[in-house]
């Protein structure tokens, strides 16, 4: 099923299961950096892992810590293959960006308007192309 196009934040494409959060997370302290587990204790989707998901998430918490966290959970492999985020979030882009520039790992980014969040599920697998066209399964 193919429906409206995501704003595409941070070029390249994505094709993986996706996980959908259904509360906002902080990349330092909610996600173990080193495994890619959820540890956030009072996290509805605690003990999720995020690696090489399509990680669909309303908003980050956190502000400055977020770029090198989520630097390091990509740079260690452990991180989602893509991010469809609800609300556009700089500190994100950043890490996304630092993780291509130093390390040369891909993890595009998309914007997802309230009708596009709520058609996603976990566990479908989704594709999305460097247009912000896409499509699940």
């Amino acid at each position: 099923m193919t429906v409206q196009r995501l704003d595409p934040i941070v070029e390249g494409s994505v094709s993986a299961p996706a996980l959908v959060l259904d509360a906002s997370i902080s990349f330092w302290g909610g996600i173990d950096h080193e495994t890619g587990w959820i540890i956030d204790q009072t996290h509805p989707q605690k003990g999720a892992y995020v690696g090489g998901t399509c990680l669909v998430v309303p908003m980050i918490r956190g502000s400055g810590s977020t770029p090198g966290a989520l630097a390091d959970i990509l740079r260690r492999g452990c991180g989602p293959s893509g991010i469809v985020i609800g609300y556009p979030d700089i500190n994100v882009m950043a890490g996304v960006t630092v993780a291509r520039q130093l390390y040369g790992v891909l993890c595009p980014m998309f914007h997802a308007g309230p009708e596009q969040f709520a058609v996603f599920k976990t566990g479908d697998v989704v594709t999305i192309d460097e247009n912000g066209a896409w499509s699940r399964k």
